[in-house]
């Protein structure tokens, strides 16, 4: 098997795995319970909270553990928008955001809020004039994608934290689900006000995840009940899943410590090896991208057919966020791109791990080329 969709979702490393069958097994309690079980579970959870934090060089109590990506994303940008809608009903975001983002931004356009979508140039990237330009008294979030999860696009964080330095009532969200582990985001020197992590994209579990909230920042929660996770999220905490992703934050940091170069260099391998299949287009750019995405397009071709022939050739891929994969039409960030609805419909997504190696990278290229050129013989 060669597995080439990290980016939606990651094969758990063997000792999440195994953390989480000991945790299941025998830290079962529920950490709000008054008993010493409950309170062997709540020790954990605090251990998990304080090691996640270590590692993301920030304070325990600025950990929010959530259900993952779109949880985070969701509590983040509709807890600032309604938490401090006496203040502004202004919002800034793009229109290449995941659609964890994009669709809470629609929602809350139609409950009054006022929403700017930033423009983004031909490579997905943002200007930092045109931040500047669309801050108003009343804005009180911008929301950005740090890897663009189709793409790999990386936008400029840390200007965009600079200018929003100048303007220290704007909350800053970034969504860091497909950067974690793969690119460095140090959270506190780029002035980001809450952050999104998902386990999954980076060998944990499903249904895990943490959102940074800066100490200070105050949100209207989405859940209400109890008084777990500081009063922002109710709801009795997934300690195996917390304890897990712990682990899996941990092991993922030092492979991107040990393994970046691998990244960048099966990266380089397959753009180059794209370039020489004919009726190929590249749709990530090569510079300002993360090192383990690569988005192109094959023309007149359904990127449906070229995933199912490579499935039996056990390669796996896929068209685009695995949220929006099954949504069938074009891209909608490439639309955004202005890539045009041809190359926005026939696009495919290749991601990578620190397991892939360079000779399955070969034989990707090797298969790609022969099933691109039998089906263009059945389409004549």
């Amino acid at each position: 098997m060669i597995y080439l969709d990290n980016s939606a979702t990651t094969k758990p490393y063997k000792e999440v795995l195994d953390t989480f069958v000991t945790v299941s097994e025998k830290y079962f309690a529920n950490p709000s319970s008054l008993h010493s079980k409950g309170g062997e579970a709540e020790n954990l959870l605090g251990q998990a909270r304080r090691s996640i934090a270590q590692l993301l060089h920030v304070t325990p109590s600025e950990i929010v553990f959530t259900s993952g990506g779109t949880e985070g994303n969701n509590m983040a940008i509709k807890g600032i928008a309604f938490q401090h809608q006496n203040r502004g009903k202004h919002l800034i975001t793009t229109g290449v955001e995941h659609a964890s983002s994009y669709e809470s931004f629609q929602l809350l356009e139609s409950q009054g809020f006022e929403v700017t979508y930033l423009p983004v140039d031909e490579t997905g990237s943002v200007s930092i004039e045109d931040l500047k330009k669309s801050i108003r008294p009343e804005t009180i979030l911008v929301s950005m994608l740090h890897v663009n999860n189709e793409t790999g696009t990386l936008q400029p964080i840390k200007e965009m934290g600079e200018v929003l330095k100048e303007h220290p009532k704007v909350f800053f969200h970034v969504d860091n689900v497909q950067g974690m582990g793969k690119v460095h985001l140090p959270i506190k020197e780029y002035g980001v006000d809450l952050c999104t992590i998902s386990a999954h994209k980076i060998h944990g579990l499903k249904g895990t995840g943490v959102l940074y909230v800066k100490n200070g920042v105050t949100l209207s929660p989405l859940f209400t009940g109890g008084e777990q996770e500081f009063r922002k999220r109710a709801g009795t905490e997934n300690v195996a899943g917390i304890v897990s992703m712990a682990k899996a934050l941990r092991i993922i940091l030092q492979e991107m410590n040990a393994k970046k170069d691998h990244l960048i260099t099966i990266k380089k391998q397959l753009l180059n090896g794209l370039k020489n299949i004919e009726d190929i287009e590249i749709n990530t750019p090569e510079d300002g991208s993360a090192p383990h995405i690569i988005n192109f397009s094959v023309k007149n071709v359904k990127p449906e057919v070229l995933i199912h022939a490579l499935d039996e050739k056990d390669i796996y891929v896929s068209t685009r966020s695995a949220c929006s994969s099954k949504q069938g039409g074009a891209s909608r960030i490439l639309l955004q791109m202005g890539l045009g609805e041809q190359r926005a419909s026939t696009a495919l997504r290749l991601s990578t791990s620190y397991d892939n190696t360079k000779e399955e990278i070969e034989l990707v290229l090797q298969v790609l080329q022969k099933e691109i050129t039998n089906l263009k013989k059945v389409m004549r």
